[in-house]
């Protein structure tokens, strides 16, 4: 599974009609509102690496009052879990 960081400029009088309508699509799992530079961030999964173009691109840029993306590719993810779980090792004598 590919995961993508989607930071997202929007018209700012159109961010909650905006983020429910880029939550809809089938490979977005979250939308979050946030302060800064940018006013929405996505959380996208997919299987393939082409299949970014299909829904950052050829969707989400295409939603009207989406003025631009900056997409980050994640490489590892790290869960709270596995960060306990890594911690945790050699620690059970």
């Amino acid at each position: 599974m590919i995961t993508a960081i989607v930071l997202i400029k929007t018209s700012v009088d159109r961010i909650p009609e905006i983020a429910e309508q880029i939550a809809a699509l089938e490979s977005v799992s979250e939308v979050f509102s946030v302060t800064g530079t940018y006013d929405l961030i996505a959380m996208v999964r997919v299987r393939q690496h082409e299949d970014l173009a299909d829904v950052i691109p050829g969707r989400i840029s295409k939603i009207p009052g989406v003025e631009a993306t900056d997409t980050h590719v994640a490489f590892r993810t790290y869960s709270q879990h596995d960060l306990e779980a890594a911690f945790s090792i050699g620690l059970d004598n």
